[in-house]
């Protein structure tokens, strides 16, 4: 038997988040209002920075035939690939209300997502990841979210 572990790095921003990113953590939080979570009352906002400069956002979207909405991290990476394909992304920001307040600490994302951000990885490299609370934020990069993710040789 050979155990091993899986450390990973992260950096806790007290109330604040990287510098670097303001403007995505902000978009993150002011796209919010668009969600549609009528059935959950959480509703989640996701903004993207790409290498370009450009900053794609989008919402959680759900739906009365649960599963058949989608995440807004996935909104938001899906929505920039297909705009901007090839570009890297640089950074995700995800922030989070529930029933109409912001979430005093950072919301992590599903499984799903860190799969999808997974597959981000394997296309164009990591990129850092900042989860936003309204008392403190944490930064990562995306391969740290899932180390044993699902991936095809």
């Amino acid at each position: 038997m050979d155990k091993r572990e899986v450390k990973i790095d992260y950096t806790v921003y007290e109330n604040s988040c990287p510098s670097a990113y303001e403007v995505i953590c902000r978009k993150a939080v002011e796209i919010i209002p668009n969600a549609y979570s009528i059935y959950s009352g959480f509703s989640v906002g996701a903004a993207v920075l790409l290498e370009n400069g450009e900053i794609v956002a989008g919402t959680n979207q759900e739906n009365a035939a649960y599963p058949s909405g989608l995440c807004a991290e996935r909104t938001a990476l899906f929505y920039a690939q297909s705009v901007y394909p090839g570009v890297k992304v640089k950074a995700l920001a995800i922030a989070a209300f529930n029933k109409g307040i912001q979430t005093e600490d950072v919301v992590t994302p599903c499984g799903a997502c860190r799969q999808v951000m997974a597959e981000v990885v394997k296309r164009y490299g990591d990129f850092e990841v900042i989860m936003i609370g309204r008392n403190r934020s944490v930064c990562l990069k995306a391969s740290d979210l899932l180390p044993f993710a699902f991936t095809l040789l």
